[in-house]
């Protein structure tokens, strides 16, 4: 059977002041088009559904009707469980009415599934943190334990978290204690989570800039020897970028975002993971390349005609760009350059320090006008740099307000 995993759609993000929304439209599609070109059996997200807690009504409405398609109207069943992005609540409420297409949502950690059945699948088994599927026209059950983000309070709620426990121990005992009773090489078995994993010893991932952090110290640090051995494949949520964590036998996926939603992940090529298994047997998986949306830069330019010369060659760009200079920009450099690029998110000017006299005296006469004064601490919080007259102006401008 073939299944795939996507993960951090972050629909309703925003980078600054601009919106993602038709990027969104637009990858969603093409994952919509991944799915049906390689006849996938069942869909998997793993979490970050949404950007915030309160997503905006066009996020949830491109959610919804991404997820019926996906499942190809009841046909194919698709598993999509909350990150720390997301309110569990607001991911369990649609539930009842989600079934009736062919679409399991899971808020909350170690949530029971209420055994259900279409004409084209059914949930056979399930208990808290654990589902089996048996889909048609596949003649062995899929066993798959799942794990939403779990903060601190869940944790506690859930798993009876005390404070001298580590959460690696929790998490390797649920898991163990149902992979032991439910997942045997007569089904595919299956983890997913939306959680902070990493090989043990490994040097620390990076986690998306701009995220809320899962990972603080080393106390939400999972490692990935708590999986159990019965596990084939496991399809995480969480870091932005495509990695495996576990072995090629025993993969451990982030499948990454489908765009690139911060400069961290400038350059960044963005996939879903289409996995191809069966009973007792390692998985085998291929990344599948996202196209879609507008690609992310940071750029550096010690010019002004450089600068537009490259915002006009690149258009369908997002740029964090620094520009450094001996003198400060003007108004009218600034309007030339945000003329020359609708995608200018961060500019950033850099004046080149320029070394000070080491003979230059530093005493201060108070008695002098306040505009030589301004210039002065000007020049030495400034490496030397002299205001301009355009600066000038502007404080003079406050100065008499």
């Amino acid at each position: 059977m073939k299944i795939l995993h996507t993960a951090d759609w972050h629909l309703g993000k925003r980078l600054d002041r601009f919106s993602r929304m038709e990027e969104q439209i637009l990858v969603m599609e093409e994952i919509i088009g991944i799915a049906d070109e390689e006849h996938a059996d069942l869909i998997l997200v793993a979490g970050d559904l949404f950007d915030n807690f309160n997503p905006g009504v066009e996020a949830i409405e491109l959610f919804y009707k991404t997820l019926k398609r996906l499942s190809l109207n009841g046909k194919r069943p698709v598993i999509a469980i909350s990150g720390n992005h997301d309110s569990p609540s607001l991911i369990n409420a649609p539930d009842p009415l989600a079934r009736e297409c062919g679409i399991i949502l899971i808020g909350h950690p170690k949530a029971e599934i209420t055994l259900f059945s279409t004409e084209y699948f059914k949930v056979s088994n399930s208990k808290a943190g654990f589902i089996e599927l048996k889909i048609g026209g596949i003649d062995f059950p899929v066993r798959i334990l799942h794990t939403p983000f779990a903060n601190e309070i869940r944790l506690k709620e859930y798993f009876g978290e005390n404070k001298e426990e580590e959460i690696n121990k929790v998490l390797s005992e649920t898991w163990k204690n149902l992979a032991d009773q439910f997942c045997d090489d007569s089904g595919v078995n299956i983890l997913t989570a939306h959680l902070y994993i990493n090989k043990r010893g490994a040097e620390i991932l990076e986690e998306p800039e701009g995220e809320k952090p899962i990972k603080i110290g080393n106390a939400d640090l999972i490692f990935s020897d708590s999986i159990p051995e019965q596990i084939q494949y496991t399809a995480l949520g969480h870091l932005h970028g495509f990695q495996n964590i576990g072995t090629k036998e025993k993969p451990v996926i982030y499948s990454s975002s489908p765009l690139c939603y911060s400069f961290s992940e400038a350059g960044q090529k963005k996939y879903v993971s289409i996995i191809d298994t069966e009973p007792g047997k390692t998985v085998s998986y291929e990344k599948k390349v996202l196209k879609s949306g507008r690609i992310l830069v940071r750029k550096t330019f010690t010019s002004i005609e450089d600068t537009v010369q490259w915002l006009e060659e690149n258009p369908n760009t997002f740029i964090e760009l620094t520009l450094e200079s001996e003198t400060f920009l003007t108004a009218d450099e600034r309007r030339l350059i945000y003329q020359s690029h609708n995608g200018i998110v961060h500019l950033i000017p850099k004046v080149k320090n320029r070394e000070l006299d080491e003979e230059q005296s530093h005493e201060i006469n108070l008695n002098q006008n306040i505009d030589i004064l301004f210039k002065d601490y000007f020049k030495s919080k400034n490496g030397g740099q002299e205001a301009n007259e355009e600066l000038m102006n502007l404080f003079n401008e406050i100065l008499n307000a």
